[in-house]
């Protein structure tokens, strides 16, 4: 994928609108696409750190904590990215993305911190497959474009509660109409392939 793609905030969420155009899979994603991402920086932050690397531990209080590892790189490149691709929109979400870092190092240290994020991903996952399968219709963009499907789902929710806030309704017309043209693209798509293979 060029460059001038992954940069093009219409064009990135166009891609992921395309797979979350159902009512029902938009309010699952809103509730486990965050829960997801959070179960996810919890068992990642005790993932191996090289020594060499900086080490850094701070603790805000019980609930917050700070640490330098590969959870907290994710969210510094996460936001970086983010706010390449819309800086409003970034920052009004940099709050939210601090807290989901902190609060997960933080309960990473409680008794059996792993072991309920472990649980709560899974069932997070769970419900994730079933909104795109039973109210989609259509396999999750994770299958289609791995990383890019990680990286923009949490932005992806955050931007469509911006919408219906009234956030930049320009941007949201001219997203929501590609979307919209993507999906008939694909379903044509489709259906051109059915056509191939049953004759």
């Amino acid at each position: 994928m060029p460059v001038s793609s992954l940069l093009n905030v219409k064009h990135q969420l166009t891609f992921y609108g395309a797979y979350h155009d159902h009512p029902i899979n938009v309010a699952i994603h809103m509730v486990f696409v965050p829960t997801i991402l959070w179960t996810a920086m919890v068992l990642c932050s005790r993932l191996p750190w090289p020594e060499f690397f900086p080490q850094y531990h701070l603790v805000i209080n019980d609930y917050l904590v700070f640490d330098l590892n590969w959870s907290a790189l994710w969210v510094i490149f996460n936001l970086a990215y983010y706010y390449i691709l819309e800086p409003t929109a970034a920052l009004l979400y940099t709050p939210e993305c601090l807290l989901i870092g902190f609060s997960a190092a933080a309960f990473a240290y409680k008794p059996d911190g792993m072991k309920f994020a472990a649980i709560l991903h899974i069932v997070s996952w769970i419900f994730q497959f079933a909104g795109h399968f039973l109210a989609e219709g259509r396999a999750p963009a994770l299958l289609d474009n791995l990383l890019g499907a990680l990286v923009l789902a949490p932005f992806f929710v955050h931007l469509e509660i911006l919408f219906k806030l009234g956030y930049n309704p320009q941007l949201r017309e001219s997203i929501h109409s590609s979307v919209k043209q993507e999906i008939a693209n694909i379903k044509a798509s489709e259906v051109k392939a059915k056509a191939e293979k049953s004759s």
